[in-house]
């Protein structure tokens, strides 16, 4: 089912955030914790070092009626520069990837493609962009159709 969800992001701090949001909303995390460690490193990516493997690069806490928290770490050695305006991003999730190219082309009118949408490592089909406002979006369909 189509969800929209919010995408926090933390300098070095996600893990400490997530504990305590999990700690007010009663709810536990929602397949389990993805640290950098974890996936695989592309190669147009800088390394990772071995403190930042430990590092969260995907959470998920359901909160209140059905909307998904979700949130990683942003370490400098990835080359991302967190400031205010780009630690939160909305995350559509629909159903097909019609749906989600229509969504993307939309959203991306005027504004910047930061990832096209494509086949992810983790499986969906997933791209980011800032809409002409400077809202950042994700945009993630785990629909193979």
């Amino acid at each position: 089912m189509a969800r929209t969800s919010t995408y926090l992001t933390f300098a070095r701090s996600c893990e400490e955030a997530f504990t305590f949001y999990k700690s007010v909303f009663g709810t536990e995390f929602e397949g389990g914790i993805m640290r950098y460690g974890d996936g695989p490193m592309l190669d147009d990516q800088p390394g990772v070092t071995d403190d930042d493997k430990k590092l969260i690069v995907n959470i998920q806490l359901p909160i209140l009626g059905g909307h998904l928290l979700m949130g990683s770490d942003a370490p400098d050695a990835r080359g991302y520069q967190l400031n205010q305006g780009n630690n939160v991003q909305i995350v559509l999730d629909p159903d097909t990837r019609a749906w989600a190219d229509a969504l993307f082309a939309a959203l991306a009118a005027g504004g910047t493609v930061n990832d096209p949408l494509e086949e992810a490592f983790w499986g969906d089909y997933y791209g980011s962009l800032v809409d002409r406002f400077g809202i950042h979006w994700l945009v993630n369909c785990t629909s193979k159709s």
